[in-house]
């Protein structure tokens, strides 16, 4: 990996520029804490000409028949997957991701999502037509929205964008995509792939800050914003899109409640919470990172997660034996350590709590136990590879304790009972309950949380209706 100046570029219109201004934002390397490159930090008039080119771009590729449409999303997975090396490279430069595990464990479900939507694109469904008054017949039609703005985060920058233009383009709508301002480069090398297969105007990139988002979202031009990111970012879209009744899609923060029973095979349950817990540095909306654990088994449970934490290795993202590499920017190295530097008399860092080296932004695997509910790690999201653990006493009580945040988005359960994994999964208000396992997921289910996690969801046949809209058609009879 090279330290070499890079200099990325919008993409709109199916061509590359700089931002009109000329303005331009550092990029740097969280596994160095250097700057590699430069990228537009785009304005008004970035977003004018991304969105002109977008809604020009929209009737010609709404009109195509979806078969074509599912060619083309095919011939983009296949130079993803023949350019897979290169967007590697891109994504662990700007994350400080391990090659490997990115390698291994991303790159192939974005292909395969991308191959999955592809399919989506002719499975256009509405209720069968039919008589509902005499003499007329009606029917529905199920067409693209129009232009979608997006907004892309910067812990799973690539797949982010998968998630967000694989549906939207499947569904005949044009995108324009801005991606994390820490995180652009891996998105730019898409817009040149997709470029390569898509008619001009209807995948556009354009980079920047917060700004640059809501320049997006307020544009009078997208009929939906979606947006990965923060319950901030996420009630900021919200409120600007309500003014002109613009449709939102938001996924944003979580806090999912772990809860391991007595009879659970802890063995099993401490390899899994570590591995989901600890994955990309925590930096996952669904991290297995708030474990509720029964009484009897706490003390036992602590003590094995905590020696499996300490043996979790970070450093730098060609080293062959990490789970994870650095945490993304040194604000977010800030706001870890922060929530480490607060925590209550009562609570107990079992192991880590502490930066690891002076370059970059690496953070040591932490566990932390004494906790209370209404402690502020246990309420609030941290994003980096800390996990807390609480005791519990009945099922009741872990049921009390896993609802009781603002977040809904995923949780799981270990145990080896039937009827009480059911009851639990039933009574768990979030959007995924996982049973014995945390975080694996695919493209056939959808993904999406309530309350302060936001509403539409990813994946699935459920993400792609998402980026549809409902007309109903009523003809008379009698010609």
């Amino acid at each position: 990996m090279t330290t070499e100046l890079r200099r990325l570029r919008n993409y709109i219109g199916g061509e590359f520029r700089d931002a009109a201004d000329g303005r331009t934002t550092d990029v740097v390397n969280p596994a160095t804490g250097e700057v590699y490159a430069t990228a537009p930090l785009s304005g008004a008039a970035d977003v004018d000409a991304a969105m002109a080119a977008a809604e020009a771009a929209f009737p010609a590729w709404r009109d195509l028949v979806p078969a074509d449409r599912q060619k083309a999303l095919l011939k983009i997975a296949d130079a993803m997957e023949e350019r897979a090396e290169e967007l590697i490279e891109a994504e662990c430069r700007d994350t400080g991701k391990p090659l490997g595990l990115t390698r291994s464990e991303e790159i192939p479900p974005m292909i395969d999502q991308v191959r999955f939507f592809a399919g989506a694109a002719r499975m256009l469904e509405g209720r069968s037509g039919g008589e509902y008054m005499e003499g007329l017949t009606s029917f529905v039609r199920r067409e693209p929205v129009g232009v979608c703005a997006q907004v892309a985060p910067w812990n799973y920058p690539m797949m982010m964008a998968v998630w967000k233009f694989a549906p939207a383009l499947a569904a005949g709508n044009t995108v324009v995509l801005k991606p994390s301002d820490t995180t652009p480069a891996s998105t730019v090398l898409l817009a040149e792939i997709l470029g390569s297969v898509l008619p001009k105007g209807v995948f556009n990139v354009v980079c920047g800050d917060r700004d640059t988002g809501r320049l997006m979202v307020e544009h009078p031009v997208p009929a939906m914003a979606s947006i990965t990111g923060s319950v901030r970012a996420g009630t900021e879209v919200a409120a600007s899109a309500a003014k002109d009744v613009k449709r939102v899609h938001l996924e944003l923060g979580g806090k999912a409640p772990v809860v391991v029973f007595e009879d659970a095979d802890l063995a099993k349950a401490v390899e899994g919470i570590t591995e989901a817990g600890f994955f990309n540095a925590g930096q996952d909306c669904t991290a297995a990172t708030r474990v509720l654990v029964h009484e009897s088994v706490h003390d036992e449970f602590v003590a094995a997660l905590a020696k499996a934490a300490a043996d979790t290795k970070t450093g730098q993202p060609d080293d062959e034996d990490i789970l994870y590499g650095a945490l993304n920017n040194a604000d977010q190295l800030a706001k870890v350590s922060g929530f480490i530097e607060r925590l209550p008399a009562h609570a107990k860092v079992e192991t880590g709590g502490r930066r690891v080296g002076e370059r970059g932004y690496f953070y040591a695997p932490t566990v932390v136990s004494g906790l209370r509910q209404d402690d502020e790690i246990v309420q609030n999201e941290v994003f980096g590879p800390v996990i807390t653990v609480q005791p519990f006493t009945d099922e009741q009580q872990a049921l009390e304790y896993a609802n009781g945040v603002e977040y809904a988005l995923a949780s799981s359960v270990w145990t080896k009972d039937h009827g009480r994994a059911m009851r639990m999964s039933k009574a768990l208000d979030f959007g995924c309950v996982w049973i014995n396992t945390h975080i694996p997921l695919v493209a056939e289910m959808p993904h999406g949380g309530f309350k302060k996690s936001g509403y539409g969801k990813d994946l699935s046949a459920y993400g792609f209706d998402d980026y549809t809209r409902i007309k109903h058609v009523m003809t008379s009879l009698d010609g």
